[in-house]
């Protein structure tokens, strides 16, 4: 990092923007350090995204530089025909110099060389810690991103108070699998895990989890609920294919009556085969950018792996509540971090309003747009345009994005995602997305359910089936969800795809639509 940083200030990048683009890599955590450090800004940008968009990104924040991996190169070229300046460039994946390009080993060595001969600029730079040091352009279409300009106290406060809540115990080793341009990952893992004195295993894609898991006997798991509840339906899938479903119902009720998931050396034992699957060393696995179904946190506690889930966004640094490690609610987010307020404003009788928080992660404001700033920022509070509510212990809970509530005629609010975890919880949807559909000749709001089947689940239980077959057979199970819920919530229409939503690179489901619809079928 001082070798990187020293030969970066040496190029004129001293309190300049530096974006960076490129896969999970040893390379890319030390590219970042380098500038934050003593060098300037950074500014992660999501490598899935297309040509067109990196140069609008570079554009806007202004980067004087870009370093980037060689996967990343062809693109890269691709964007700079259209960038409004000149921008230096950097391979992380070459050790020489290319034609325009600088490669990123030959300037490490360059700047080893000038730290050896005295050169302190970038180890003795004076860190203002409220000034901006990172740039995160927040996921959605290049119009509608906003710059989250974080500071190094927003981040650094973070990192700390998080950890007075979530111990790694030692030696911890975490695996990395999110991508590091998004702050869940960044924050969360990597900078929560080097402070506490954490290893890090680059993860070599999603279908290695479980191998990876293994191969580096990490103990920490950062993911979102996607992956966590995946890996949950295997668990189920193979209990019922071996015919042993019955006998795991039965342990896992046994664990949760009588405690016994505190004994987690005993649980190792019992659940032998689930241990064994994810490397025989997980101490906790960590939930988080969406909700989860409750049951899988349930299961994997009972499995004796302890699992929590946090609350935050890009605009809190990003955890704004997390859970102790020693106390937790399955269909909670957490209590607060220290150091953070939250409160619920403008409550409804039932103790429903937006989330508002206010403490040292609050973001500095959105670059270059004091509108938005102004309209996300109000008296200190952040407004994070989710609802919530609390419990009596102080434990915070996820109702919903404000943007994706459907106001029925009644005047009634239906979270959508309330609905889509309990759809979800039926073995044959395999990934659903609740919205209110318009009904064109009355004006009638409906909840309508855009559901993904698994065709695997299907044919083991129903066999081929139709189209028409398939929509009955989904119908009938969705009534059973109806039945666990108030007529005003019950979905009345579906609508079946063949393929699975469009994701986030942090595997989060696009919604595509707002939250009620004109009826389209």
């Amino acid at each position: 990092i001082d070798s990187l940083g020293t030969k970066l200030s040496a190029l004129g990048l001293r309190n300049k923007k530096v974006a960076l683009i490129g896969e999970n890599s040893y390379e890319w955590v030390v590219s970042y350090f380098a500038v934050v450090n003593g060098t300037g800004v950074i500014v992660p940008l999501d490598k899935d995204l297309p040509a067109g968009e990196v140069t609008n990104l570079l554009n806007r924040s202004e980067a004087d530089a870009v370093i980037f991996s060689g996967k990343q190169k062809k693109k890269i070229m691709e964007a700079m025909k259209n960038c409004s300046s000149a921008i230096i460039m950097i391979n992380i994946d070459s050790g020489e110099e290319e034609t325009g390009i600088y490669g990123w080993k030959s300037l490490l060595e360059d700047g080893r060389e000038l730290v050896e001969k005295g050169d302190r600029s970038f180890i003795d730079a004076v860190i203002d810690r409220e000034a901006m040091c990172s740039l995160l352009f927040t996921s959605g279409t290049t119009g509608r991103s906003k710059g989250v300009m974080l500071s190094h106290r927003n981040l650094s406060t973070n990192v700390y108070n998080m950890s007075k809540y979530v111990k790694i115990r030692r030696p911890g080793i975490g695996l990395s699998i999110l991508p590091m341009h998004h702050t869940y990952e960044l924050t969360c893992h990597i900078f929560t895990g080097l402070y506490q004195g954490m290893a890090v295993a680059i993860c070599e894609g999603l279908r290695y989890i479980q191998q990876n898991l293994k191969e580096s006997q990490a103990t920490v798991m950062v993911a979102v609920p996607i992956i966590f509840e995946s890996m949950h339906k295997k668990i189920w899938k193979q209990a019922e294919s071996s015919g042993s479903a019955g006998k795991l119902r039965r342990m896992l009720d046994l664990s949760r009556r009588t405690k016994l998931f505190n004994n987690q050396q005993l649980m190792r034992k019992i659940f032998a085969k689930v241990h064994q699957s994810i490397g025989n060393n997980v101490k906790i696995f960590i939930a988080g950018g969406a909700a989860i179904n409750p049951q899988v946190i349930k299961d994997y506690e009972a499995m004796g792996i302890p699992m929590i889930q946090g609350y935050g966004m890009t605009e809190n640094s990003p955890i704004i509540a997390v859970h102790k490690d020693c106390y937790s609610k399955a269909e909670s987010v957490g209590i607060p971090m220290p150091g953070t307020e939250i409160k619920i404003s403008e409550p409804d009788s039932s103790g429903i309003g937006e989330i508002i928080c206010k403490g040292p992660s609050v973001m500095l404001g959105y670059y270059k747009d004091p509108e938005a700033t102004a309209e996300a920022i109000r008296d200190g509070w952040l407004y994070t345009g989710d609802y919530g509510r609390f419990d009596d212990e102080g434990f915070l809970y996820i109702c919903g994005r404000k943007k994706n509530v459907i106001v029925s005629k009644n005047g009634k609010n239906i979270f959508p995602e309330e609905i889509e975890t309990l759809l979800m919880e039926l073995p044959v949807i395999q990934e659903a997305v609740v919205y209110g559909a318009v009904d064109k000749k009355d004006g009638d709001i409906t909840v309508k359910a855009e559901i993904f089947p698994d065709s695997e689940a299907v044919r083991a239980k129903y066999g081929e089936l139709s189209e028409e077959e398939l929509k009955e057979t989904i119908k009938e199970c969705i009534e059973e969800v109806n039945d666990s819920m108030p007529a005003y919530k019950r979905v009345k229409r579906i609508k079946l795809r063949d393929k699975e939503f469009e994701k986030t690179t942090t595997r989060k489901i696009k919604r595509n639509g707002g939250a009620v619809r004109e009826e389209d079928d």
